[in-house]
């Protein structure tokens, strides 16, 4: 595994052959941005996919974090991503930005200011950047870090981005990034929901799919919101009945 916890350039980056070799799974890029987040003083990191218009989940669209386990839950259950102009800026902007908490709560039109700026400062998400990313697809993503720290400077910026694309472009060479589409199951969910089948639990299923068991958690909770299911049980029924699985 390489080790990500300096301050990388692009040269270095990119004229490291051992890197790409060593990047072959989604744990190695979790735990690559979890180097970078802590070199450059941040707390939190999320790979995403940029949510569509129409869209009420940022749930649905996150890939890969480190986000406290229920901040995703709070925020989807506030309903807090129609007003956002972070996710506004996302879906028209392919030039990575800074962003502050308290200055971006300010800017929403729904009066849920005061709701995400509780939230975000409780999640120890006051500042960061979003860099936008794409893959060889075409797919639309970005890549944000987050913290309390300063705002980062030019060049930390550029170095950031730079990593930030790499490892986006990773992550969907080894599959882990695909378009949501709409009741439509992804591959992970569908190998979370024959494990449960099995009666593996999410420690199991974690361990045997290499994932952490907050990955394994949102895969199912994914598919039990597609599938319209109230719990896990429910969910693999359908699945079976539908032929997904077996």
């Amino acid at each position: 595994m390489i080790d990500f916890r300096g301050h990388l350039s692009s040269i270095a980056l990119s004229a490291d052959p051992r890197i790409a070799k060593a990047m072959t799974r989604e744990a190695d890029i979790r735990q690559a941005l979890e180097q970078v987040t802590d070199a450059y003083g941040f707390h939190r990191f999320v790979v995403m996919v940029v949510p569509a218009k129409g869209s009420h989940s940022l749930s649905d669209s996150v890939v890969m974090t480190n986000w406290p386990k229920d901040f995703l839950v709070s925020y989807d259950a506030a309903s807090l991503m129609a007003g956002s102009p972070v996710i506004e800026r996302l879906r028209r902007s392919t030039i990575p930005f800074t962003y502050d908490t308290t200055l971006e709560s300010r800017r929403r039109p729904d009066g849920k200011g005061s709701a995400v700026l509780s939230l975000f400062e409780r999640g120890r998400l006051r500042r960061g950047v979003y860099i936008p990313v794409h893959d060889v697809r075409g797919t639309c993503g970005a890549v944000g870090f987050g913290g309390e720290r300063e705002v980062v400077n030019s060049g930390e910026l550029k170095e950031l981005t730079f990593v930030a694309a790499y490892l986006f472009s990773r992550l969907s060479e080894i599959g882990e990034i695909r378009n949501r589409a709409p009741g439509g199951l992804s591959r992970r969910e569908i190998e979370c929901l024959h494990w449960a089948a099995a009666g593996k639990t999410t420690t199991e299923m974690a361990k045997i799919l290499d994932l952490s068991e907050y990955t394994v958690n949102h895969y199912l909770s994914r598919a039990t919101r597609k599938l319209d299911s109230v719990n896990r049980v429910q969910t693999v029924a359908k699945a079976i009945r539908a032929g997904l699985i077996n």
